[in-house]
């Protein structure tokens, strides 16, 4: 007698025959789990609801590693340029960091009912704050760093 693997909720149907006196038996076998189809139905829905509670928890954690990411890359960006940059500017960057930090932290703690949108709202604000300062404060630098390098060409 052979045996095939089989999906948990499939039948089996077992036939078989004593070859001494020809006789024939057959049975099926039905699993059963214990759980009326009720029960069924609202363990499925229950895994929808938790489905889609996922993808958002997946989407937010996403975003948060984003932030931290661009977060992260600020700090590092502020400290090799510490000597080009206004002091008091680099001060307002580095005041919306933890700012930033503490959002994200809420978010994932539960304290706060923001989306995965609200945090890739703030990261793209911070993002855009953070992008506007280096270019105007990197610019200059650049600019004189050119002119040096032409000069001495000449």
């Amino acid at each position: 007698m052979e045996l095939d693997k089989l999906p948990a909720h499939s039948n089996v149907n077992v036939h078989a025959k004593d070859t001494l006196t020809g006789k024939n038996q057959s049975m099926t076998i039905t699993p059963g789990s214990g759980l009326t189809e009720e029960e069924i139905q609202n363990m499925v829905a229950d895994a929808e609801i938790y489905a889609t509670q996922d993808r958002e928890l997946k989407a937010s954690i996403g975003v948060a590693n984003t932030a931290e990411s661009v977060m992260n890359d600020t700090e590092k960006a502020l400290k090799e340029f510490v000597d080009r940059l206004d002091k008091a500017e680099v001060d307002q960057i580095r005041e919306k960091v933890p700012s930033l930090r503490e959002f994200i932290a809420k978010c994932q703690s539960g304290e706060s009912s923001a989306t995965a949108d609200d945090i890739k709202q703030r990261t793209n604000e911070f993002q855009t704050a953070v992008w506007t300062f280096f270019k105007e404060c990197i610019r200059p630098a650049g600019r004189s760093t050119n002119t040096n390098t032409a000069q001495a060409e000449l």
